[in-house]
């Protein structure tokens, strides 16, 4: 396999993403079907990580980042035919590099709970999500 060549692209396609996105299974639980908010997904993100061989996006790290406190990395992605290569952890090694001093958050998919231990990431017990503003008491 070529190198895998990791670089910021905040303009990334967003076919390239829904592809990317499909085929990591990331795409099970997000809106891949809906173009439009997808689109407005990538516009809003304030950095995004690529991994590419050969041209080819392999992987994606799409954060909102402060570059000062903190970052959220809302979606890693690397394709199926990818994984278990070091690919998402050097996409967050990137975004992690690119965001300083921040601290990054992510909040995990159910399949990947085991695996941001291993990479040296903390967990934390704390976390709280509002999908929908009439569940406010």
């Amino acid at each position: 396999m070529n190198s895998v060549r990791y670089q910021i692209e905040n303009n990334l396609s967003v076919d390239e993403f829904i592809d990317c996105l499909v085929d990591s299974t990331l795409g099970e639980r997000r809106p891949v079907d809906d173009h439009k908010r997808i689109a407005k997904m990538v516009k809003n993100a304030n950095l995004i990580v690529t991994a590419r061989v050969d041209g080819l996006l392999v992987g994606v790290s799409r954060s909102i980042s402060d570059f000062a406190y903190c970052t959220y990395l809302s979606d890693l992605a690397v394709k199926k035919s990818y994984q278990k290569m070091g690919i998402g952890k050097e996409l967050i090694r990137q975004t992690k590099i690119a965001s300083e001093p921040a601290k990054l958050i992510l909040l995990s998919a159910p399949a990947a709970v085991d695996y941001y231990p291993k990479i040296g990431m903390t967990r934390h017990n704390h976390c709280y999500m509002l999908n929908n503003v009439d569940d406010l008491k």
